[in-house]
């Protein structure tokens, strides 16, 4: 037996221990054949799940005939194994395995396509805006210093009210426009906020002007959305720290410029500031309680969602929260037809469809 063939025995044994698989290595296994396709080498493989079980037909595929490292097509839909008809078999799960890969990485491409910028609006009582006490705060606050000692701010206006300068690598801008955001959009949106939601309306009813802060994706090359979104985070909590500022809009709500500040502070512990980066919107309907995630297009993902669960709200809410967290934090893709759970027993089956209450496409999880 070649090196190969040993290699493709014990990767297609640790595939059918896998709990969504067989659950444990196979009682028997053999070489029952090899192929070649798409420019790949494949072993057509037979196991048992017992030893006086019948006989099952598997596939495992290299790059070449001389690489002991599989490329991934490892699989079985647990079929019989049957000689005259196996290497059928075999090709039709190579080329699902292929379509499979095809489609997660059409579903990539169209998250990056689609992902959107950090950015948000602060709102203020007034129509001013001081750049140097900014300035100073941001030093104060997360020990951000701009411009650099040796050179000039990237950029200012005449009546310095725009600020471009690079933080940690990123780009921002910062800017004061003199009018509300326009058409409504804060007031509107600030009825989302069901924590604090009479002083969230009141606050972007209130609103004169408001500054427009942004990490500019095309000039922070190098890092990643993850250090994008916390950069972002420390820029709104210093511009929420300004005595005309009255909240922030953000990620289809309004948050208070005390909630925002607290929530920031993870940071220095280390931690995420997960709820200054992903709202959870709650709503019911008559078939039962629907919650969806806005922010996590900026992380290059699908936003999330729950349609008419028949959980208490709390629940929707946490539900979707923690798994944001678990996305950014572990910087992880969950895909159409796939499971999650806080055990291994529990399976929420997920989908990827066009959103109910969310923009483009959203991953509804059963719930």
């Amino acid at each position: 037996m070649t090196k190969q063939q040993e290699a493709a025995l014990e990767t297609m044994r640790e595939w059918l221990a896998h709990p969504q698989e067989l659950g444990k290595a196979p009682a028997k296994i053999e070489i029952a054949g090899e192929f070649d396709l798409h420019d790949q080498h494949y072993y057509i493989l037979k196991y048992k799940k017992s030893l006086l079980g019948k006989w099952l037909v598997g596939v495992c595929g290299f790059e070449d005939g001389e690489t002991l490292e599989p490329c991934g097509h490892t699989f079985s839909q647990m079929e019989p194994y049957d000689p005259a008809d196996a290497l059928e078999k075999c090709q039709a799960m190579v080329e699902m395995i292929r379509q499979y890969w095809m489609d997660r990485a059409r579903e990539e491409t169209e998250r990056q396509a689609s992902a959107g910028p950090f950015s948000g609006f602060v709102l203020l009582s007034t129509q001013e805006w001081d750049p140097e006490a900014f300035k100073a705060q941001l030093k104060a606050d997360w020990g951000i210093d701009y411009p650099p000692e040796d050179g000039e701010q990237a950029g200012a206006n005449d009546d310095n009210t725009v600020a471009v300068f690079e933080a940690d690598g990123m780009t921002v801008a910062v800017s004061l426009m003199d009018f509300p955001v326009p058409e409504g959009e804060a007031e509107y949106w600030a009825n989302s906020n069901f924590m604090d939601k009479e002083k969230a309306v009141a606050a972007a009813k209130a609103h004169r002007a408001h500054v427009l802060v942004a990490i500019l994706d095309q000039m922070s090359q190098g890092r990643t959305r993850r250090q994008m979104g916390e950069l972002y985070v420390k820029l709104v909590a210093t511009l929420l720290k300004a005595p005309n500022a009255l909240g922030v809009y953000t990620n289809g709500t309004v948050w208070l410029p005390d909630y925002f500040i607290q929530v920031s502070e993870d940071l220095k512990e280390g931690h995420l500031p997960l709820l200054d980066l992903v709202f959870v919107g709650l709503v019911r309907y008559e078939k039962g309680v629907c919650g969806w995630t806005n922010g996590l297009r900026a992380f290059g993902r699908d936003e999330l969602e729950i349609r008419d669960s028949q959980r208490p709200p709390n629940e929707v809410h946490e539900l979707l929260l923690n798994v944001s967290g678990y996305i950014i934090d572990q910087d992880v893709t969950l895909h159409d037809g796939e499971t999650l759970g806080y055990t291994a027993e529990q399976k929420l089956h997920i989908t990827r469809s066009e959103g109910f209450n969310v923009e483009g496409m959203s991953l509804k999880i059963e719930f």
